[in-house]
């Protein structure tokens, strides 16, 4: 499973409390630009209306080699996903703050996947104590690191 795009800022933004892989419904000229590495998930959300699961925001730029028929880069595209898991995304995006989030596309055999999450918004303490966590947590393994190097 190789990586198409990722969506770092989400991680950054919310807490991810579940995720789900979710099929894409594609167009010809999206998927060869898609392997030709124009696609970017930055802003990219999704909503489940009327039984059906909608990506908006992502960023699929034009096929240049393509003939007649070209696709539109941000137009929304339908999620493949089964009826129990759309209504587990129904239920869960009804609770006040939480939203689904793309997190990344990759490959899976010859197809694009989607992986989304159910997100809450982060406050500007939790974005805080996240930086800190980092910082420590890179101190502290530049510390392990430079310990190994001196008694090895």
């Amino acid at each position: 499973m190789s990586d198409i795009a990722n969506n770092r800022r989400a991680f950054h933004d919310y807490h991810i409390l579940e995720r789900y892989e979710a099929g894409m419904e594609l167009k010809g000229t999206e998927v060869k630009s898609i392997r030709a590495g124009l696609a970017s998930l930055n802003g990219a959300f999704a909503r489940v209306e009327n039984a059906e699961v909608w990506l908006y925001g992502a960023d699929i730029q034009p096929y240049v080699r393509a003939s007649v028929e070209q696709h539109e880069p941000k137009r929304q595209r339908r999620l493949l996903l089964n009826r129990a898991e759309i209504g587990k995304l129904f239920e869960a995006t009804a609770i006040k703050g939480h939203s689904l989030v793309a997190l990344r596309m990759y490959w899976k055999g010859s197809r694009v996947k989607v992986e989304i999450g159910i997100a809450q918004g982060k406050q500007a303490h939790d974005k805080r104590t996240d930086i800190k966590q980092k910082t420590e947590k890179r101190e502290a393994d530049r510390e392990v690191a430079r310990f190994n190097k001196k008694h090895s």
